[in-house]
């Protein structure tokens, strides 16, 4: 087998700015995955999956529905020019406005919400959204998780919008027909067909938080990035963000964000004000047969569980280390993409019904999903979560907050989950919040002091410089 020998990078098209690396290939060839940008109550529908068996399917009156739903979003910034020394050291100079990126949203609701890449609206000191009737409009952010590229904004009109709703993308198929619609190099309105590919699609494999993308063969090209992708019912089952080529351009693999998890993040967003994620509380990996040869396992598929978090639900719920999750609820679980996805549309205290190997028995058991609300203390490589009153109460303590992983490879041989960390640079944390707002006015270069009390009561204070 060939050595894996080139990055694929994930890129903003129009701005020309690499993201970051994200998977070695197979081939000599240098290939980019791109994202597709150039430089209430929300109506859902229960889609039963319908395949169109005849290749002279219509697509008219699915296309004319969505191209008007479809708008173009242009991110306007302003900018700075210094004029001279002063000016360029001390701040100041001649403001000046320009476009720096244009791309796609979809309008999911008469009043004007429009769904969105997070990337196609970044850093923007403007927007300007223009319809498929040629008005424009001024729009306002609402809310983003940059973390699943999903952003919320909204316009306001005199009169109700076209707009689509939400299919349920755990019910599309592999083969279905799928239209991706768009602004791709600025180009208004433009339609596209292809199949489903894939589904569960994990693009960045080396990310520590993996995404699940429906995979497309329907042309997206730069300017498609927060557009439409629909069934032939002309239902949002997709939000095209991704595409995988040499050149920028399509070639063939297209990715987007699956509907039930940008209509979870939108609602999230409406009603808290942020994304409510709720975690099942394991890290591992997925399995193949190379990596069950290197764990001595004999399964060749599923999530091997590498650790559970303290104090997280599948803790709770007996998972340990060396399990292989098979099923959440009725899903398979073939890789972490299977279960990341899953999750996704999920909230914290819902409960999944998780099925696991162990020592060759299927068991499956209720896990109740907690709220994700974690730091990385980056020096010295420390996540914490709030601590429960009850492991307060157990190591004796009125406050504080509790290591759930080292991320310093260093510092993970010295078993730290499950310490308490009581104050930072000799003041008491009680909560998240705090170790953020010290963390946040600390310079980066200053030494950091954690008192920590350990799960036998003794107390210990730590320097990192």
């Amino acid at each position: 087998m060939k050595k894996f020998a080139s990055l694929l990078f994930v890129a903003i098209v129009g701005g020309g700015v690499t993201l970051g690396a994200y998977k070695l290939l197979e081939d000599e060839s240098k290939t980019e995955v791109s994202n597709l940008t150039t430089s209430p109550n929300f109506n859902t529908v229960a889609y039963e999956g319908r395949p169109i068996s005849s290749t002279n399917a219509d697509f008219t009156e699915a296309a004319d529905r969505t191209v008007h739903a479809v708008v173009h979003v242009k991110n306007v910034q302003t900018s700075r020019q210094p004029r001279n020394l002063q000016e360029f050291f001390y701040g100041g100079g001649e403001t000046r406005k320009g476009l720096v990126g244009a791309g796609s949203g979809v309008i999911i609701s008469a009043d004007g919400y429009i769904v969105t890449n997070n990337h196609v609206i970044d850093g923007a000191t403007e927007l300007d959204v223009s319809l498929n009737d040629n008005r424009t409009f001024k729009a306002e952010v609402i809310g983003t998780d940059p973390q699943a590229d999903i952003a919320l904004i909204k316009i306001d009109a005199d009169e109700d919008l076209p707009y689509l709703p939400f299919g349920d993308s755990d019910n599309v198929r592999l083969g279905e027909w799928a239209l991706a619609v768009g602004n791709p190099f600025n180009l208004t309105s433009t339609v596209t067909a292809g199949i489903i590919s894939a589904k569960a699609r994990d693009i960045n494999e080396y990310d520590s938080n993996p995404q699940s993308f429906i995979q497309t063969d329907a042309a997206i090209n730069p300017g498609n990035s927060g557009g439409a992708l629909v069934n032939i019912n002309g239902e949002l089952i997709g939000i095209n963000t991704a595409i995988t080529s040499q050149t920028g351009s399509y070639v063939g693999y297209a990715f987007a964000v699956p509907s039930n998890n940008a209509r979870k993040i939108v609602e999230d967003i409406l009603e808290y004000g942020d994304v409510q994620r709720g975690i099942l509380g394991v890290s591992g990996t997925s399995l193949n047969p190379s990596i069950a040869s290197q764990l001595d396992v004999d399964a060749v598929e599923g999530v091997y569980v590498a650790d559970v978090e303290f104090e997280s639900g599948a803790k709770k719920a007996g998972l340990e280390e060396g399990d292989i999750i098979t099923q959440i609820d009725n899903v398979k679980v073939s890789k972490f993409s299977d279960l990341s996805g899953y999750l996704g549309a999920k909230r914290p205290n819902d409960v999944v019904q998780v099925t696991y190997t162990r020592d060759g028995e299927s068991i499956t058991v209720p896990v109740t999903l907690l709220k994700y609300e974690a730091y990385v203390i980056d020096k010295p490589g420390l996540e914490v979560r709030e601590a429960s009153s009850e492991l307060l109460k157990e190591y004796g303590v009125k406050n504080g907050v509790v290591i759930a992983q080292a991320t310093n490879d260093k510092l993970k041989r010295y078993g730290l989950n499950g310490i308490v960390i009581t104050e930072i640079d000799e003041e008491p944390v009680k909560s998240v919040a705090d170790v953020k707002r010290i963390m946040n006015a600390k310079n980066p270069n200053e030494p950091v002091s954690l008192s920590f009390v350990g799960k036998g009561g003794e107390k210990k204070q730590i320097i990192f410089q």
